[in-house]
């Protein structure tokens, strides 16, 4: 099968499965199979593309339609879009069989709907990964957000109303407002739209306007979360949990840090911002967010909405590393994109899987939890550490690849990374620690109410059906089998990543020139 024929493949499965679950959706067990099947498919398509891209190929695919006047609809498969395309398509099945557990398990509605959105949201994410040229990123990133606003408003209540609101508000708002301006003006300017290695502006833009057009793109691309355009994510957690895991922790929020990275490395270039310094002020701006959100994180008892905070943090990780523009900075924000949503994704299944089985929401709920649940607070505490940066979890060589990036730029950038990390330890450690070695509290019956979005019912779950159920013993306290196995394979990943680590870094190096 030719290169072109694989990248259309990758682009159509997914649509093709939101296409049967949508005819299927009368029959819950068939419409999750072609869920399954697509989404394995999805998988294993992207991953003939791994060899061709590491043996130095960039496979093409030319769409004869024109977004502008030379500016087609292309795709080019180089070394940050395989990543970020792997990372999509990689947790796509497993979040699949995640959600199946979680929406039988919490009774959710609308079910089929769900997964149709589900799967349009991996297409664009693929989109965006394959994306030859800024018309092609720009379209795609569009349709991930309008994909995404009905799985934002699941829940059809007043709550979600309102956040669907600020989610479309900030994103359209500053797409359209912002990014589509920085795109104008960088064809306006360059002539050409496509990402080339080197990138495309020296000496099309004067200097001093490289930061503007910076802040246009940074800012632009409004799913990065850089504060104070960060709203959306933690009212987005609303949404049901295999939402906020897959779509918040990963396909979204990494779209909008991948295409930071992206224009970085190939609409300015690494050599030109370093040379003229215009992303010094970004670097100073990714500081204070990842600071700030690991800071607020502290105050949220709500699991969720920590979480939330964290990768707001998280995020700044990956654009510090951008700003930066060293090899090692570069790299370590494209390993950050794996590790990240690795362990990113584990903590949202846990804490979805405590909603389902103990219908708990805050973590001053969680004392004693651990011993009723204890693969799932085992896979927290494992996905907490790789966030944190421990060996041998794969968080720990992002954070070492950015740490080399920030000694080379300024000491503080390197403390300011420590300190993060420490941060980490204080709201994530803690609740691990609670569910493990605190007694239960007397009157904890199993809990209730409902979390920040996802609406339980307030009664204990039997576990039936594909959540597994009337289990005695040990795992009798945890979610359905559905929601546990998902979060034991990603939290195994977060340890594969540390020693699979310099794969990612083979794949990458080359659009550094070779470097790390």
């Amino acid at each position: 099968m030719s290169p072109a024929w694989t990248i259309g493949l990758c682009l159509a499965m997914p649509v093709v499965g939101a296409l049967l679950v949508a005819l299927t959706g009368r029959w819950p067990n068939v419409r999750e199979g072609m869920t399954a099947l697509a989404s394995l498919a999805t998988l294993a398509l992207v991953t003939t593309l791994v060899g061709p891209v590491l043996g130095g190929e960039q496979p093409e695919w030319l769409v004869v339609a024109d977004l502008l006047p030379g500016v087609p609809l292309a795709f080019r498969v180089e070394p940050l879009g395989m990543l970020y395309a792997l990372v999509a398509a990689g947790l796509w099945p497993v979040t699949s069989l995640y959600a199946v557990g979680y929406m039988r398990g919490h009774h959710e509605t609308n079910q089929t709907r769900f997964f149709v959105c589900f799967a349009l949201a991996i297409f664009a994410a693929l989109g965006i990964a394959f994306a030859a040229n800024l018309g092609t990123l720009f379209f795609f990133y569009e349709v991930l957000t309008l994909s995404t606003y009905p799985l934002v408003t699941h829940h059809q209540n007043p709550e979600a109303r309102r956040s669907g609101r600020i989610y479309l508000g900030i994103l359209i708002g500053t797409s359209v407002g912002l990014l589509l301006l920085a795109i104008a003006w960088t064809y306006a300017k360059a002539g050409t739209l496509d990402f080339r290695a080197g990138g495309i502006l020296a000496g099309n833009v004067a200097p001093a306007a490289l930061p503007l057009l910076l802040g246009l793109y940074a800012y632009g691309c409004g799913k990065a979360a850089l504060m104070p355009l960060h709203r959306w994510l933690p009212n987005a957690m609303v949404a049901p949990t295999p939402v906020s895991a897959l779509l918040h922790a990963v396909a979204v929020v990494k779209a909008g840090v991948f295409s930071i990275l992206k224009i970085v490395v190939y609409v300015f270039g690494i050599d030109l911002l370093a040379e003229t310094g215009a992303s010094e002020w970004l670097m100073w701006v990714a500081t204070f967010t990842l600071l700030m959100g690991s800071l607020i994180a502290f105050r949220q008892d709500n699991l969720k909405a920590r979480l939330a905070y964290s990768t707001i943090a998280q995020l700044a990780y990956i654009v510090l590393g951008a700003a930066l523009v060293t090899p090692e900075g570069i790299i370590g924000g494209g390993l950050h994109i794996a590790t990240h949503a690795v362990g990113k994704i584990t903590l949202f299944f846990c804490a979805g899987a405590i909603m389902v089985a103990a219908h708990k929401k805050n973590v001053s709920e969680l004392d004693g939890l651990g011993r009723t649940m204890p693969l799932t607070m085992g896979a927290f505490f494992v996905a907490s550490l790789s966030i944190i940066g421990v060996p041998p979890l794969g968080g720990s060589w992002s954070k070492w690849f950015l740490a080399l990036g920030a000694a080379d730029e300024h000491a503080v950038f390197v403390a300011a990374l420590m300190i993060s990390s420490l941060l980490n330890i204080g709201y994530l450690i803690p609740i691990p620690i609670r569910a493990f070695f605190f007694p239960p509290k007397p009157d904890d019956h199993g809990g209730h109410g409902e979390d920040h979005g996802d609406h339980g019912h307030g009664h204990a779950h039997t576990h039936e059906g594909p959540g597994g159920h009337g289990r005695t013993g040990l795992l009798a306290g945890e979610a359905p089998w559905a929601c546990v196995v998902p979060l034991c394979l990603t939290a195994a990943g977060c340890v594969a990543l540390f020693f699979l680590a310099h794969l990612v870094v083979r794949l990458i190096a080359p659009i550094t020139g070779g470097a790390g």
